[in-house]
C-alpha cells in the first residue's frame, strides 16, 4: 500500500512543480516586458539581469528547473511600440512522468523544454512624441 501511495503522491507533485516553474517564468517575462519598455539606453543587458534575478524564485532542483542559472535562455527585444521577452528553461521530471511528458512535450538532451513568451504593445498609438521629447517636456 505504501509504494502505491508514494507513486500517487509523486504523480501529483510533479505537475505542480512544473506549473510553479511556468508561473514564475510567465511573471518574470511579463515584468521583463515592462522593464524593456522603459529602458532608456538601448542596452538590454541590465533588463536581462532583471529577468534572471526574478527567475531565482525557481528552486534549482531537477523537478523545478534543471541546469542552474546558465540554463536559462532569455531573449529580449523592442521594436517600436512592441516589446517581447522569451524565456526557455528545462525540467527533468520523475522517470514515470518523464516518459509520458516526452511523448507530448518538446524535449532535448537536457530534459523537457519549458518555453514562455510575452509580447506587449508598450506604447499606445495615441501617444505622440518620442521618449526624449517627453523627458524634455517634463524635465
Amino acid at each position: 500500500m505504501l509504494p502505491s501511495l508514494m507513486l500517487t503522491l509523486a504523480l501529483l507533485v510533479q505537475p505542480a512543480c512544473i506549473f510553479f516553474t511556468r508561473v514564475v517564468m510567465r511573471s518574470a517575462a511579463a515584468e521583463g516586458v515592462r522593464v524593456v519598455a522603459t529602458d532608456y539606453d538601448g542596452d538590454l543587458g541590465d533588463c536581462r539581469e532583471f529577468v534572471l534575478r526574478r527567475l531565482r524564485a525557481v528552486p534549482d532542483a531537477p523537478l523545478f528547473h534543471a541546469g542552474g542559472r546558465e540554463d536559462w535562455s532569455v531573449e529580449l527585444s523592442r521594436h517600436g511600440s512592441r516589446a517581447s521577452v522569451e524565456i526557455v528553461g528545462h525540467v527533468r521530471p520523475l522517470p514515470l512522468l518523464g516518459v509520458a511528458l516526452s511523448a507530448f512535450a518538446e524535449h532535448d538532451g537536457k530534459g523537457i523544454v519549458l518555453r514562455v513568451s510575452v509580447t506587449e504593445t508598450v506604447r499606445p498609438s495615441w501617444v505622440r512624441g518620442s521618449y526624449g521629447e517627453w523627458q524634455r517636456i517634463w524635465g
